[in-house]
């Protein structure tokens, strides 16, 4: 198949103006001008986006689609009382309602061009929806106990569950385990978690120093988190005691900086003897502005950030938190808020970056995806740049960056197979989903 567009964004190298992409199979074959590509290849059939952008999918590096049916149920919260809501409406979903909601994040990825997740889940519905969808997938199994006598049942119940997911995996997933936040977990539990990592080689993925609570939490024992929280879902939890140290300093003393591959998610309170310490650990970055902005949890660094060397890319976090999947308002925001906080100049094409091919980076992947390059897989996206308010177009990017949204992607293939095309999504019933959107509404409302 040929896809020919008014523009090709490779990603790894300049843009092509009236460019083409040719997929073989599960592969991308060759990326060039759509005229030399046509001449080429004669009897291949072609598929012509008009005044779009063909460009690799979006990398979510954080998310948590099973409460995506969560979506604008608690709004206008800080994020240590808007966690409190979202633990308490936990308990009215049974198994279905959460394998529904996270096949409702799975087909709001795939219209919004997003083709590779990093998902956090302690329910496993995140495994299962992303299978049946087609997206390619980083899952995380959670765990958390301030209980030093649990840590043996956490991690067996964890280690069966990521062994059970594995399993019955496709090759476009693999599964991983996340210790859920320094407020969250007894320090023996990291230990553990670390242990585990080095012998099987599985990834860990982690909340850290994401919010001004957690970080006041961990140094000085104060801020809601030590109060309210605790005392309603943790009240035999043993008291805390103040570290004196920052969230990355405190994790720092019990080894999980020393696994084979960490992503950290927020990192918004950091200092520069933070950001060293990640980057000498070769530890990934997820960038979820609208979240930490919402939630009022802080701002990343992200020039400094970037500067260290360490990997990083976007993540949109769960609907629950930032209320939609759209990578292209993640990266606007982001980088707004970057030159008006931070007086940080990222460029529109960086920012295009970091939710492609940075964000593969992250995870270790970018041998196989993130860029439009002949050898890689064939995750491709196709956006619509036509509207009266994207033209003219003069510079690719940032049209995407400043005009585009979720609604304007056309078409969303990965491995080669087309998983979403002018509304329709292959492998997703839309209409059966929609329906249990609003069952499940109902049963948080009530």
């Amino acid at each position: 198949m040929l896809l020919t567009a008014r523009y090709v964004i490779p990603v790894s190298t300049d843009h092509i103006e009236n460019g083409a992409v040719l997929v073989r199979d599960a592969e991308i074959a060759e990326v060039g001008e759509a005229d030399r590509l046509r001449a080429a290849y004669p009897d291949e059939p072609v598929r012509d986006f008009g005044l779009a952008a063909l460009m690799p999918g979006f990398i979510d590096l954080h998310t948590h689609l099973e409460y995506s049916a969560m979506r604008g149920r608690v709004d206008d919260l800080p994020y240590a009382r808007w966690k409190l809501q979202v633990m308490g409406l936990e308990e009215r979903f049974d198994q279905s309602d959460w394998r529904d909601s996270a096949l409702l994040g799975a087909l709001e990825a795939l219209q919004s061009g997003i083709t590779t997740v990093a998902d956090i889940t302690k329910s496993g519905a995140s495994a299962g929806a992303v299978s049946v969808a087609g997206l390619r997938a980083a899952i995380f199994r959670e765990i958390a106990t301030m209980e030093q006598s649990a840590i043996d049942a956490v991690m067996a119940e964890a280690m069966r569950d990521i062994e059970a997911w594995q399993s019955v995996s496709t090759e476009r997933l693999t599964v991983g385990i996340a210790p859920h936040a320094p407020y969250s977990c007894h320090p023996k539990l990291f230990r553990r978690v670390a242990e585990y990592a080095n012998e099987s080689g599985r990834a860990v993925a982690m909340h850290l120093a994401g919010s001004r609570e957690e970080y006041q939490f961990v140094k000085y024992g104060s801020s809601r988190l030590a109060v309210d929280f605790r005392e309603e879902f943790e009240g035999h939890a043993p008291a805390w005691l103040p570290t004196g140290v920052s969230p990355v300093r405190y994790v720092l003393q019990w080894g999980l900086f020393d696994v084979p591959q960490l992503l950290a998610v927020h990192l918004t309170q950091v200092d520069d003897a933070d950001i060293e310490v990640l980057a000498s650990h070769d530890v990934s970055m997820a960038y979820c502005p609208r979240c930490n902005a919402k939630l009022a949890m802080g701002l990343a660094p992200l020039r400094k950030i970037l500067d260290s060397g360490m990997r990083v890319g976007m993540g949109t976090d769960s609907p629950a938190a930032s209320n939609s999947m759209d990578m292209f308002e993640e990266m606007r925001v982001g980088l707004l808020l970057q030159r008006a906080v931070e007086n940080t100049w990222l460029p529109a094409r960086r920012f295009v970056r970091l939710a492609t091919l940075d964000a593969a980076r992250a995870l270790r992947i970018d041998d196989s995806v993130g860029s439009l390059d002949a050898g890689k897989q064939a995750d491709i996206i196709a956006v619509d740049l036509s509207h009266s308010h994207q033209l003219p177009t003069h510079y690719p990017y940032g049209t995407i960056l400043h005009t585009a949204n979720q609604e304007d992607v056309l078409f969303t293939m990965v491995a080669g197979d087309v998983l979403y095309d002018a509304g329709t999504c292959t492998n997703l019933d839309k209409e059966r989903l929609k329906a249990r959107a609003e069952e499940m509404r109902l049963k948080l409302r009530s």
